[in-house]
């Protein structure tokens, strides 16, 4: 398959871009595929090439591509306006439907991106505890804002900056810990009483799909009341995925706080922050912490965004979309085993991801071990057949309610070739 992309153009976009993509995760050697089209589970580049789309935009799309019920819908709003600067009815209706679903939502606020979502959660519950200390896992992902680019195992001595540009100031206060592993978070909650909250992802999506074991956020939930530390949950890539109430819901753990992105804009920009009302309360203009964005709730985003959750909640989407990533999960976990290569397929509702020289994942910690070059191998060996999987080795596969099970047995197909030519060296 001829990638859609000419090393002449490649430099040309380097040239203008950093890089040459909008995203560093976008980027691959020796050049990025430039999509023209996206239909169901397909996309198509410039050149006519099509392939399974397995990224699904790192997860937005959980109907698929130009779901023609969301474009429809976006269609309808566009031709009344697109933004305001004003409240909105699909606003309205959008926040009504997360506060009536999520366990945790009192009251939310939307928001223009996961990232900014999770920058006014973390300054919210500083405002609302008056501290300063903040907590996340090794290996999680909480956007691209200062006080959570901290350096992997800084631990409870103090955080190191993990990008240039980053106050060593800016991370002072954020510690990171293990996830699934609760001893560790009491630990440092021991020694320290200067703590507002602990900012985690129920399941890991950043290092792959790492699941909770078996209580962990039960304990986690736990160990934060007793602590009088708030509990945010990063739902950012889970919200509307692993159900109708999330993750939350799916593993009976109501925190003080969610974030969420990507599904409740359907496609476009959006993010959201909730809570407890008594936290809630003090954003403004009702309170003193502050959060604000021009395009923060436009009617767009709320549109495309509400018609992908009232989909999802219909006809047992959920329940036959977690049923397919199984199927294709496990199919992808025997093809290893029986290849005799060393690996592991882990997956939960509709995402997955496939490690290679490494049995299990449980952790930041066990995901930085697998083998980054036999994942490069597979994913050049997958484009060529067909299939776009996430260029990352420690990002998510993704499946949509429109991935069809020809698609699935092509991957499956794609992936078994892969191993057997691995085999074969």
């Amino acid at each position: 398959m001829r990638h859609s992309n000419s090393q002449a153009e490649d430099e040309e976009l380097r040239r203008l871009t950093p890089g040459g993509v909008s995203s560093p995760v976008r980027a691959f050697k020796p050049y990025p595929v430039v999509i023209d089209s996206g239909q169901g589970c397909r996309i198509t580049d410039i050149d006519g090439n099509e392939y399974i789309d397995l990224c699904m935009a790192y997860g937005p799309l959980i109907l698929g591509h130009s779901c023609p019920r969301v474009v429809k819908a976006v269609r309808d709003q566009i031709k009344k306006g697109s933004v305001f600067g004003t409240p909105s009815e699909p606003e309205t209706q959008l926040i009504r439907k997360i506060a009536s679903t999520v366990p945790c939502a009192d009251m939310v606020r939307l928001a223009c991106s996961g990232t900014e979502a999770t920058m006014h959660a973390i300054r919210l519950a500083r405002g609302y505890t008056k501290k300063d200390g903040l907590v996340k896992m090794n290996g999680g992902f909480h956007g691209a804002h200062d006080a959570v680019l901290v350096a992997a195992g800084s631990g409870s001595a103090g955080s190191l900056p993990a990008s240039a540009g980053v106050p060593k100031d800016a991370v002072k206060n954020t510690y990171t810990v293990e996830y699934n592993d609760p001893g560790s978070f009491e630990s440092l909650l021991d020694k320290r009483n200067d703590i507002a909250a602990v900012i985690m992802e129920p399941v890991l999506g950043n290092v792959g799909v790492v699941p909770p074991q078996k209580d962990y956020l039960q304990q986690m939930r736990k160990i934060t009341e007793s602590h009088d530390v708030l509990l945010i949950f990063d739902e950012v890539i889970t919200g509307f995925r692993l159900g109708p109430q999330s993750a939350q819901g799916c593993f009976g753990v109501t925190p003080d706080m969610t974030t969420m992105g990507k599904i409740i804009g359907g496609g476009y920009p959006a993010g959201a922050f909730m809570g407890r009302r008594d936290i809630m309360e003090l954003v403004a203009p009702n309170g003193p912490v502050y959060a604000a964005g021009t395009f923060a709730g436009n009617p767009v985003s709320a549109t495309a965004g509400l018609t992908t959750v009232e989909m999802m909640a219909e006809q047992n989407r959920y329940d036959r979309l977690a049923k397919r990533t199984a199927d294709l999960a496990e199919r992808l976990s025997d093809l290893m085993t029986d290849s005799g290569i060393t690996g592991c397929v882990q997956h939960i509702a509709s995402m997955f991801s496939i490690y290679f020289g490494i049995d299990e994942v449980t952790c930041g910690g066990d995901a930085a071990k697998a083998d980054r070059e036999m994942f490069g191998k597979m994913f050049g060996f997958m484009l060529n057949r067909g299939v776009y999987l996430p260029p990352g080795p420690m990002e998510v596969e993704f499946m949509s309610a429109a991935t069809d099970r020809d698609a699935v047995n092509r991957v499956g197909d794609a992936f078994d070739d892969f191993l057997r030519s691995v085999k074969r060296k």
